[in-house]
């Protein structure tokens, strides 16, 4: 019962807060407030709620002081009515309950009726009142109260404040009540002006306190500023030179800051690795583009009756159009690898039989090498036959491409403690330190290489580095110049197994 209820008020306020928070939200929407005039905004909205606050607990403790002064003051008539009681036992003493001599004994008996501080004692034996004064017209101020009396509590008559409380003296015959009335109407009139006074002043320091934070808060969202002009200054042409400013006191614009730049730092070498790509993949299509162009001009100003030059031309289109396949081919496997859009298709297969069958197509092809496979073990991997296939002829190829008649190219691989270890070698040209450190970037070949007119596009090792990885492998190199280049691949099985389990689990 309890949950509808609640499930019920719930819709009830979604019917008819959310619309009224929807429709504020769209008029606040139609102007356009600085975030210092909001921060401002706040502030006022909490320093006026405090304000209010602290106004409410002040008068509450401004009256309760005022009532333990008061009842301080009770404390000492009490003490005055016990020692007047005691020397004057009620059987014998003076008709203190006669009117008429109730004011010759008045200052005696309560001394603080000038403070508002009045009283009635009532015994409960002979069931008499011996003294009342509440009723006493006091320092001129009108005859009230005769005929309200509480014992106990509190009340507010428009302008006066009375606070009631109740009393009692014990003694050995007799029991009395003392009934006080504090009558708290000047403490507030007092108050009345002190808050006055301090409503004034405390608008005084909202003001000043308002005025003097906003140009704190514009001083420090001047960051802020310094973004927008920047950002709308920020163009292709400046993105290398354009940064947000960092200097000075740190604190978290300064560190949004500091995270924008890195980000355009980024962006910018993104943007600078995208213009490269388009120029080295220009420049390699412009080569066979411009050789097709050439034979097919021959070919127009010669025609088709020349056999030889025919059978030259139709063989060098050919050639030249197999090498812009390729190299459109990898220019697509890595753009499906940049938008994260490239699928290995995943599977257990052994790993020796697809190197052993690599070993046997290299000997077919490639005559003039010596092909060696001193290693070749069974071991079992989990990942795309195919793509990983095509890493190796990567390696493969560019050992032949690298190595001349009779230079040896070792292909092996090896199980080592359940990792899948293949090695690519041989005994070529092989790289400068320089060229060790740059051969897997896009496009990147070496000036020895250049010069000695050894035809590629510079692609084929990244594409190899971005399967391995996509398999969570290793890819090492070594190489000395004019000795030779070895590449190692290592495959882990602890990643074989890991998939394993959650193929399983799933």
């Amino acid at each position: 019962m309890k949950n509808k209820l609640l499930e019920a008020l719930r819709q009830i306020l979604i019917k008819i807060v959310l619309p009224f928070r929807r429709k504020k939200e769209e008029w606040l929407g139609n102007f356009r407030f600085s975030i210092a005039f909001r921060i401002s905004l706040h502030y006022l909205k909490l320093l006026l709620i405090n304000g209010a606050i602290f106004m409410g607990v002040f008068i509450v403790l401004f009256f309760s002081a005022e009532w333990v002064n008061s009842n301080k003051k009770a404390d000492h008539i009490m003490d005055n009515i016990q020692r007047i009681i005691n020397e004057n036992p009620i059987e014998d003493s003076i008709d203190i309950v006669n009117i008429d001599s109730l004011d010759s004994n008045l200052e005696y008996i309560n001394p603080y009726y000038i403070d508002g501080i009045t009283l009635k004692i009532f015994d409960k034996q002979s069931n008499k009142i011996i003294y009342n004064d509440i009723n006493l017209d006091i320092s001129n101020s009108k005859k009230m109260f005769n005929h309200i009396y509480y014992e106990k509590g509190f009340i507010n008559l428009r302008t006066h404040i009375i606070v009631f409380e109740e009393k009692q003296i014990v003694t050995d015959n007799n029991v009395f009540q003392v009934y006080f009335q504090y009558d708290l109407s000047e403490s507030k009139e007092k108050l009345q002006w002190l808050l006055i006074a301090m409503t004034i002043l405390y608008l005084i320091l909202v003001y000043i306190i308002i005025r003097q934070g906003k140009k704190s808060d514009q001083k420090l969202l001047q960051p802020l500023q310094d973004m927008s002009a920047t950002a709308n200054r920020l163009t292709v042409n400046n993105l290398h030179s354009q940064r947000l400013n960092v200097e000075g006191t740190k604190n978290e614009l300064k560190d949004l800051a500091s995270v924008i730049n890195k980000m355009l730092d980024r962006i910018e070498i993104s943007y600078e690795s995208q213009k490269q790509f388009v120029s080295d993949a220009s420049h390699e299509l412009r080569t066979p583009i411009a050789v097709i162009q050439g034979y097919g001009n021959l070919l127009n100003r010669w025609g088709t009756k020349d056999e030889e030059v025919l059978l030259e031309s139709i063989e060098a289109i050919n050639n030249e159009a197999k090498s812009m396949q390729d190299l459109v081919e990898k220019l697509l496997f890595l753009s499906r690898h940049d938008k994260k859009t490239l699928k290995l298709e995943k599977s257990k297969f052994n790993m020796c039989n697809v190197v052993e069958d690599m070993v046997k197509e290299t000997r077919l092809v490639t005559t003039n090498r010596v092909i060696e496979s001193p290693i070749l073990q069974d071991v079992i991997v989990y990942g795309d036959k195919q793509a990983l296939k095509q890493a190796i002829r990567v390696l493969i190829d560019n050992a032949v491409k690298y190595t001349k008649d009779g230079d040896t190219i070792s292909i092996s691989c090896a199980n080592d403690d359940g990792d899948c270890v293949i090695t690519v070698s041989d005994t070529g040209i092989g790289m400068t330190k320089k060229d060790v450190d740059n051969i897997f970037e896009r496009f990147y070949r070496s000036d020895q290489v250049r010069n000695e007119k050894i035809y590629g596009h510079g692609l084929g090792l990244s594409i190899a580095k971005l399967i391995i990885l996509g398999h969570t492998g290793r890819i090492k190199v070594r190489s000395q110049l004019t000795k030779g280049t070895s590449f190692t691949i290592t495959l882990p099985w602890r990643f074989e197994r890991k998939i394993e389990y959650k193929a399983e689990r799933n």
